[in-house]
């Protein structure tokens, strides 16, 4: 089974693209999503969160919800508002936000190579969203919600999608955001052929963002006869993918914020400071300039904390930022032990801004926040590559691919 490979996109005209393309199913709740698809009959989130077609207190997992997105497809589809293209192809896909460009590869990526690690992991997966992205996939007998993928950058393969962005696109929309989506079809047989052999060459490719929704695909594979039985000739093994190279892609900060200090005064937190981090006041909020570099923001006050280098491990999981304020700070000093059950700590996307923990803190909701240097690509990498995971939060991409451009059939 190779890699990846074209498959015959399900999309909307382009003439109606700027109508139906909509944020992930995931960044927004239902209400949120509700509100967005307001007099916009034909946006995504009639698919991908179709509770918003429903009465208020229906739950998201409820099988009718489900039934719903079908029946939204199938009018889309009745409709001509979305067609699918009769060739296999691949596709080109940018996104720009502000002064930062990145362009890609959309392909059906294979469920054998995730299931052998080919295709590298660096997340757990609750059972519950995996379990929502099976229902979905199975209720359309689709794939509408793309993984987020990176390759290890390759001059020739790079080479390849910026010329095709030298051509007319098929679609190029601007959301509500501003982030800019370009999308451009690749069905040249021998640029496929070359993009093909270009991936069956490399060693892996990375999960960047959609561990349930590759784990789904690969639960679906095995329930429809596929993963390896195939022969890899079954739609179904294959999963949605856009592929970008690994020194484009954005990771943001992913800050920490806790609601108490443990039983501890000011004075006596930064006293069991001493000894792992220099701290120096700051009169401004604090952006870590580096790895291993923290903001804090405790009583109005901004301090800059750097760890002692020789408290820094040589292990790709205990020398990610994260890890090392969970290791030295969070756990031994405010008590957190494990962030994914303690409603003592909460996340925020560095998309939000310092501002947000400054207003979290100062509102009395919180009592200390800290802010960290953005996880990087090569450090995702080395996690995955060792067969580790990395700790929960820990990378944060922006942009956000879109729904709705396109979708991978399964029949």
């Amino acid at each position: 089974m190779p890699l990846i490979r074209p498959f015959a996109g399900l999309r909307p005209l382009p003439e109606r693209a700027e109508e139906v393309v909509a944020p992930p199913y995931d960044v927004l709740n239902s209400a949120e999503a509700k509100e967005r698809a307001k007099d916009k009959p034909w946006s995504f989130l009639h698919i991908s969160k179709a509770e918003i077609d429903l009465p208020e207190e229906t739950d998201p997992y409820d099988p009718a919800v489900y039934a719903k997105s079908a029946e939204n497809l199938q009018k889309m589809l009745d409709e001509g508002i979305l067609i699918r293209d009769d060739k296999d192809s691949y596709y080109a896909y940018r996104l720009i936000m502000g002064d930062h460009s990145q362009i890609g590869l959309v392909a059906a990526a294979s469920v054998a190579d995730y299931d052998s690690n080919r295709i590298r992991k660096h997340e757990y997966t609750r059972p519950a969203k995996e379990d929502d992205r099976v229902r979905q996939i199975e209720a359309l007998n689709a794939q509408t919600g793309p993984v987020l993928l990176a390759y290890k950058s390759q001059p020739d393969m790079d080479a390849i999608l910026e010329k095709v962005a030298t051509t007319e696109p098929l679609v190029d929309v601007t959301a509500d955001d501003g982030v800019q989506h370009t999308f451009w079809i690749i069905n040249d047989d021998a640029t496929i052929a070359q993009i093909s052999q270009g991936f069956e060459d490399m060693d892996a490719i990375y999960i960047a963002d959609g561990h349930h929704r590759s784990a789904a695909a690969s639960r679906v594979a095995k329930s429809m006869g596929g993963d390896g039985d195939s022969n890899g000739n079954q739609n179904s093994d294959y999963f949605l993918s856009v592929i970008y190279p690994h020194n484009q892609m954005k990771i943001l900060d992913y800050n920490r914020v806790v609601k108490d200090l443990n039983g501890l005064n000011k004075e006596q937190l930064l006293a069991r400071l001493d000894g792992v981090f220099e701290v120096n006041a700051e009169s401004a909020a604090v952006s870590p300039d580096k790895p291993g570099e923290f903001g804090m923001y405790l009583d109005g006050q901004w301090y800059r904390l750097a760890i002692k280098p020789e408290l820094i491990p040589n292990d790709p999981v205990a020398s990610l930022d994260v890890s090392l304020l969970a290791d030295n700070l969070i756990e031994p000093v405010l008590g957190i032990s494990d962030p994914r059950t303690d409603n003592r700590i909460d996340f925020v996307g560095g998309i939000r801004g310092l501002g947000e923990l400054e207003k979290r803190v100062d509102s009395g909701e919180m009592a200390i926040a800290f802010s960290l240097f953005p996880t990087r690509m090569e450090a995702l990498m080395a996690v995955a590559d060792a067969n580790e995971v990395m700790p929960p939060k820990s990378t944060w991409f922006e942009p956000k691919l879109a729904d709705g451009l396109v979708s991978h059939v399964l029949d």
